[in-house]
């Protein structure tokens, strides 16, 4: 399983997706989009948004922190990291 986090040092948001995945005791690869000089386009052409976080799963976008969120209250998440809480 792999788990990638495009994210910026400032994003309150991404904090807050790291944070969810590391209560899980998932392990991910973080990809400060600030540090690596990508425009909002490059991280729309990798993952199909422009917002920070965007977050891939077995190098399957599925959004940002709220659709991450959502994946958790609904039961989804832990299927997709393999993983149960």
């Amino acid at each position: 399983m792999s788990v990638k986090i495009y994210m910026t040092n400032w994003c309150p948001y991404c904090r807050n997706a790291k944070i969810l995945l590391n209560n899980k005791g998932v392990s991910y690869e973080e990809l400060n989009i600030d540090e690596l000089g990508m425009t909002r386009d490059d991280l729309y052409d990798l993952t199909g948004g422009h917002t920070v976080p965007q977050i891939l799963i077995n190098e399957n976008s599925i959004g940002g922190f709220d659709d991450l969120f959502a994946l958790h209250q609904s039961g989804d998440l832990d299927g997709l990291l393999d993983v149960s809480d």
